[in-house]
C-alpha cells in the first residue's frame, strides 16, 4: 500500500497515540533535590548551643534598610545551622530593653545580655552597604562572642568537676570572651559573577528549577537577596567555629 494512503496515515497516527499512552503511564520523576546545609562543629551531648542575634547596625547611610528585617534574615539563617538554635529577634529586643543597652558598643554589654539571655553566643551584626535596586548590593559584616570552650557552650561534665583539685581549668573554658571569637566582612555586589556563583549555590534546592527567573529570583528580590547574604555569612561563621573549636580541643 502506498504511504499517501489514508489508511497509511490512519496506522502511524494509531502507533504515535499508543506511544503517548505508554509514555503517560511512566512514573513522574521528581525534580525535588535537598538545599545546602550548615553544620555546626559542637557536640551534641553537651546540651543544646544557643545563639543571640542583636539588631544590626545601620552604617549604610540609607533610610531605605530595615534593620529588624536584616536581624530576622540573620535568625532564620541561624536557625537553618545543624547543631545550633536562635532566640527570636524580638527576644534579643526585650532583653536590651531590660538592661537598659540601646545599642552594643563593648564586649561588657555582649557579656551582660548573653547572661540575662542564657545563650552561648551573641551574634553582633552591622550593615555598611544596601542598594535595593539591579543589581543589588549589601555589605554585611557578624561578629560572634561566644564562650572560650570548645563546644560553645559550657558543656561542664559534673563527675570531672566534683573529683578536681580546683574549678579554674572549667571556668577558663565557659567564660565569655572579651572578642569576638569570629569575625566577618562581606561586600556583596551582584554585578560580581563570584557572587552569581554564590547565589547560584545558595538557590540549589530552594527555589522553581522550572521557572523563568530560576536561581535569578534571589537577584529580582532584595528581600530574598538579603536572605541569601545572611545566609552566606552564618556559613563563614560556623566554617570559622569549626577551626576554632579544633583548636580549643587539642590544648
Amino acid at each position: 500500500m502506498p504511504r499517501s494512503t489514508p489508511g497509511w496515515n490512519t496506522g502511524l497516527k494509531l502507533v504515535f497515540a499508543a506511544a503517548l499512552l505508554l509514555g503517560g503511564c511512566a512514573a513522574p520523576q521528581s525534580s525535588l533535590v535537598a538545599p545546602n546545609t550548615i553544620t555546626a562543629p559542637y557536640d551534641a551531648l553537651a546540651g543544646e548551643v544557643m545563639w543571640a542575634v542583636v539588631p544590626p547596625v545601620n552604617e549604610a547611610g540609607t533610610s531605605l534598610m530595615d534593620p529588624l528585617e536584616v536581624g530576622d534574615a540573620l535568625v532564620a539563617a541561624v536557625t537553618e545551622v545543624r547543631g545550633v538554635a536562635a532566640l527570636p529577634l524580638n527576644r534579643t529586643i526585650q532583653a536590651m530593653r531590660a538592661l537598659k543597652i540601646e545599642r552594643i558598643t563593648s564586649p561588657q554589654q555582649v557579656r551582660a545580655l548573653a547572661e540575662a539571655m542564657g545563650v552561648d553566643g551573641v551574634i553582633v551584626p552591622s550593615v555598611s552597604a544596601w542598594d535595593p535596586y539591579d543589581p543589588p548590593v549589601i555589605g554585611l559584616s557578624l561578629a560572634l562572642y561566644s564562650r572560650s570552650g570548645s563546644q560553645g557552650s559550657l558543656g561542664l561534665d559534673p563527675k570531672a568537676l566534683s573529683t578536681a583539685a580546683s574549678d579554674e581549668r572549667f571556668l577558663a573554658h565557659s567564660n565569655f570572651l572579651d572578642r569576638p571569637v569570629v569575625a566577618k566582612i562581606e561586600h556583596l555586589d551582584a554585578r560580581n559573577h563570584q557572587v552569581q556563583l554564590l547565589v547560584q549555590d545558595y538557590a540549589h534546592g530552594r527555589s522553581d528549577s522550572g521557572s523563568a527567573l530560576n536561581w535569578r529570583i534571589y537577584l529580582a528580590s532584595m528581600d530574598l537577596y538579603t536572605d541569601f547574604a545572611a545566609y552566606h555569612l552564618v556559613r563563614q561563621v560556623v566554617q570559622d567555629e569549626w577551626l576554632r573549636t579544633a583548636r580549643v580541643a587539642s590544648q
